[in-house]
């Protein structure tokens, strides 16, 4: 299996890659991975690169590195993963999911909080999706977007809810990518998320509450 990697941060980026692997079941629980060299062929970096990436994955308790023996599958303890391992092995409806459940806190606690520095960051954000899909731009209405929904994460006031909300949106970059062909979707909810901002600013928690159940289909 070839796998081609940006050389940005070598280790972790094949950290990364072997994760998705594993967690689409290329490689199985308790399954030895390939030896060294093969792994460096596989992905294109060096010797160092991949030990580094097993010693990462080994204390996040997702490979057993067994001396003799070799590098194996192992199945995690949820309670002991770092969450952003957690969400880089996810799917990405599992994270939509939880997405969308903050979504809803967040846009109501940003009606109750939002300052006018906030209401400029929205709405550029909102202005640059909406630029991005008239132009047909597909990767950066995404980052639009997402970076619309981080500010008015940000606008909650809530630290705890914009960190959880920031490393769940980051990781829905690469799916929302392979889920939509082009920039008609976010097209046809520019209006919607208009309304959304309006709600914000007009400081209507409850508007804006439904108005977010609206855009992730909770309601009609």
């Amino acid at each position: 299996m070839k796998t081609l990697i940006n050389k940005k941060s070598l280790a972790e980026e094949v950290a990364s890659k072997l994760q998705e692997q594993i967690s689409e079941g290329y490689y199985k629980i308790n399954e030895k991975l390939p030896i060294e060299t093969e792994l460096m062929k596989s992905f294109g970096v060096g010797r160092s690169s991949i030990r580094e990436a097993m010693k990462l994955l080994s204390n996040s308790g997702l490979l057993k590195i067994k001396q003799g023996l070799g590098t194996f599958v192992q199945e995690i303890n949820s309670t002991r993963e770092p969450m952003n391992d957690k969400l880089m092995r996810a799917k990405v409806q599992d994270i939509d999911e939880v997405r969308q459940l903050l979504e809803l806190k967040i846009a109501e606690k940003a009606a109750l909080n939002r300052t006018k520095d906030d209401i400029m960051a929205m709405k550029q954000h909102l202005a640059n999706r909406l630029k991005a899909a008239n132009d047909g731009l597909l990767e950066e209405c995404i980052e639009a977007d997402v970076q619309f929904h981080i500010a008015i994460a940000q606008a909650s006031k809530n630290e705890i809810l914009a960190d959880l909300y920031k490393s769940v949106a980051i990781h829905l970059k690469k799916g929302f990518l392979e889920l939509y062909p082009d920039t008609q979707i976010f097209k046809n909810t520019y209006t919607i998320h208009e309304q959304l901002l309006e709600n914000i600013i007009a400081k209507d928690a409850k508007k804006a509450w439904n108005t977010v159940a609206k855009i992730i289909g909770h309601i009609n």
